[in-house]
């Protein structure tokens, strides 16, 4: 009985790694080792910053929140209070894109949670 050989999946195996690792610096997209490191490293970042990316992306979303704010004179957690006191539920990414893109509303919604937070 022949001997069998496993070159075929082998080499499938370090194409598929070598061509993931495509861009990579010096010898970690050409020797399989080395790839096969830069891989595994590159996807767990990946993994990571797919879920920091929505800290970031709420940051942004409070820095133009808070930036508008200010525009109509109070600051950001005032305004948050404010709303909060309304009961005016809008989400930071909501009341970030209106900052930007309608500020006529904006100023509307902070002047509504200015008149909450005395009472």
């Amino acid at each position: 009985m022949p001997r069998a050989r496993s070159g075929a999946i082998t080499r499938h195996r370090h194409k598929k790694v070598l061509g993931l690792t495509k861009g990579h610096r010096a010898t970690k997209h050409a020797l399989f080792r080395r790839a096969n490191e830069s891989m595994l490293k590159a996807l767990s970042y990946q993994y990571r910053h797919r879920r920091e990316r929505k800290g970031d992306m709420r940051r942004l979303w409070i820095t133009r929140i808070s930036a508008a704010a200010r525009l109509d004179g109070i600051n950001y957690s005032q305004l948050i209070y404010g709303l909060r006191s309304a009961q005016i539920e809008v989400n930071r990414k909501m009341l970030a894109e209106l900052a930007v893109s309608d500020p006529g509303a904006f100023s509307q919604i902070v002047r509504v949670a200015k008149d909450h937070i005395g009472s």
